[in-house]
Parts: C-alpha cells; sequence; structure tokens
C-alpha cells in the first residue's frame, strides 16, 4: 500500500544511519577529501568542506577567509584527528594540501593572530553586542499604516472599539468559519450576510462603566492574581484612568513576569512604574482577586506538572 514503510525501509535507514566511518568517504575521489574548519574566536563549525589534495594552502587559507572573516596573513594552521592537534600546516603556502597527508574527516583548526579581529569576543556571533533600533512612542505615533495608526482610525469610528475586543471577535469568526466548512451550518450568534459569514450584532446595552464598588477591596501594595491567564503580580493603581475611554474604575497591576500590555504608562501618561515594557497593565476589578498570591516558583511549577501530566 501506497505510504506504508515496511521492514526493508527501516532496515535501510538502520542501515544508512549506523553506516561505517570507514565507509563514509568510500564514494569520493581519491584526490577528493571533505574536512571540518573551525575557528579560534567561532562557535561556528564548518562541516565537511570539500578540497582536492592538489590545492595549495594558498587555496585553503583563501576560503577559510571567506568563511570566517580571517585574512590569510593572519591564519595560523593546524590539523587535528579526532579533537587532538597532529601536526601544523607550514608558512608556505604554494604547497598542496596533499603534502600534509590530511584525509576526510580531520579538522582544520585557524587561529586568528590579529589582535584586534572583529571575531574575538564573539564579535560575530553574539547577538546581544549588536545595538538595536528602538522607536519611541512619538515616533510611532507620527507614522501612517501601523497597526496604532489603524487602532485610532477605528476608535474614531466606534468609541467602544479596542484591539482586544477586535482580536476576540476575530477569532470567534475564524472558529464559526471552521465550524460552517466541518457541518455546513453557522453557528449560533453568526449568519450569513451578502453570502459573507457575520457576527449577528447585539443590542447595545446602556450599561454604566465599573464604579468603586467594582474594585472593592482592592488596595495598593495587596498582591493579587489577573484573569485571563492566572497572571500575578501587585497592585499599583486604584481608580479612574482619564485617558482610557470608557470611564469607569480601573486597576494597575505590576506584573511578577512580562506578560501585560504596557509599562504603566497610558497616552504617554505614567500612572505607576511597572518596571519594564510589558510588565503592566489595568484591568477591571471584576478580573482581578487579591489575596495569598506569591510569586511562582518555576521549579514549583515543574513538580507539580509531573504530578498532573503522563
Amino acid at each position: 500500500m501506497a505510504g506504508m514503510v515496511n521492514n526493508q525501509d527501516m532496515l535501510a535507514l538502520k542501515s544508512y544511519i549506523t553506516a561505517s566511518d570507514a565507509n563514509q568517504y568510500s564514494g569520493l575521489h581519491k584526490d577528493t577529501i571533505m574536512i571540518d574548519v573551525t575557528h579560534s574566536n567561532l562557535v561556528q563549525r564548518h562541516i565537511e568542506l570539500r578540497f582536492d589534495l592538489h590545492e595549495t594552502v594558498e587555496a585553503l587559507k583563501h576560503k577559510i577567509h571567506r568563511k570566517t572573516g580571517t585574512p590569510p596573513d593572519y591564519q595560523k594552521l593546524y590539523i587535528k584527528s579526532g579533537g587532538v592537534v597532529i601536526g601544523e600546516i607550514g608558512s608556505d603556502e604554494s604547497k598542496m594540501l596533499g603534502f600534509y597527508s590530511i584525509q576526510s574527516g580531520m579538522e582544520v583548526h585557524c587561529v586568528d593572530l590579529n589582535p584586534h579581529s572583529a571575531s574575538a569576543n564573539g564579535g560575530y556571533e553574539d547577538v546581544s553586542k549588536v545595538q538595536k533600533y528602538k522607536m519611541s512612542d512619538e515616533d510611532y505615533d507620527k507614522k501612517k499604516g501601523t497597526l496604532r495608526d489603524w487602532a485610532k482610525h477605528q476608535k474614531a469610528a466606534d468609541p467602544k472599539f479596542s484591539l482586544q475586543k477586535h482580536a476576540k471577535e476575530h477569532q470567534a469568526l475564524v472558529e464559526a468559519n471552521r465550524i460552517y466548512k466541518t457541518t455546513g451550518q453557522a453557528p449560533p450568534g453568526f449568519s450569513f450576510v451578502n453570502g459573507k459569514l457575520t457576527a449577528d450584532k447585539k443590542e447595545e446595552e446602556n450599561t454604566p462603566p465599573p464604579g468603586a464598588d467594582s474594585v472593592e477591596g482592592i488596595t495598593v501594595g495587596l498582591r493579587c492574581e489577573v484573569q485571563p491567564g492566572e497572571r500575578r503580580g501587585v497592585v499599583m493603581y486604584v481608580g479612574e484612568i482619564e485617558e482610557i475611554a470608557g470611564g469607569g474604575h480601573w486597576v494597575g497591576v505590576k506584573f511578577d513576569e512580562p506578560v501585560g500590555l504596557t509599562g504603566g504608562t497610558v497616552k504617554g501618561k505614567q500612572i505607576f512604574d511597572a518596571g519594564g515594557d510589558r510588565m503592566g497593565g489595568f484591568i477591571r476589578g471584576k478580573n482581578v482577586k487579591v489575596g495569598d498570591f506569591p510569586e511562582r516558583d518555576i521549579f514549583d511549577e515543574l513538580d507539580d506538572s509531573d504530578e498532573d501530566e503522563l
């Protein structure tokens, strides 16, 4: 049957994977070798580069230059086998590789002699040393065609619009389309408008924004757990925030982990210091529970998960 894997296939795969190293290069021409190239300043290892035994040391050095960035004049080359240095490639660049009896599976290790080499101390590989571009909120606000710009226009057309609400509605629509494709029926709350599956419009309720009673018992300094996601943190602010449309009372939380949507600011105004981007959030009181919610220990969580997962 097509697609079936028989024992013959598995045996062939096992034979390929466990093939003897002695036969690994048996298909190469007698003058061709495959060697690894390593570098004193780099973690990266160049695996099984192909060379001809008639190539010169000069050609080898130029290839290493292209791979590592170290010019030929600053290269000191050693031959290794099994991780042990067994020889040194001399300064005569006219000699051929065959002169040094290099064989497939060996390694040529390049020591960079340049004291000012750009590759030193992780210069080529340590991405933490790369200066990253960071745009200020002011500059981002001025840009057109961004998510924030789009949300601003949506907000102008619908004062109750929010990205969270939009994401929730979009997720519901995707799920509704999936159900329709599976069952051929529009799920409850959805119908076809001009041939397109659309969420039914709900009559807007004239309910007032959450008042002081919605945050009763929640005070600054208390530990808390926020839904959704059981995110933990500490209460940093309780009250109204005029910069947030919709009014009502909010709870400002500084999270233990970067699981929030803000750093404690709203439209450029600092309400509280969350200690970093995505470390804070403003949540309605109904989604905040105060009490004994200490910061989680990742090792405790791993122990718990072992008991609950087979």
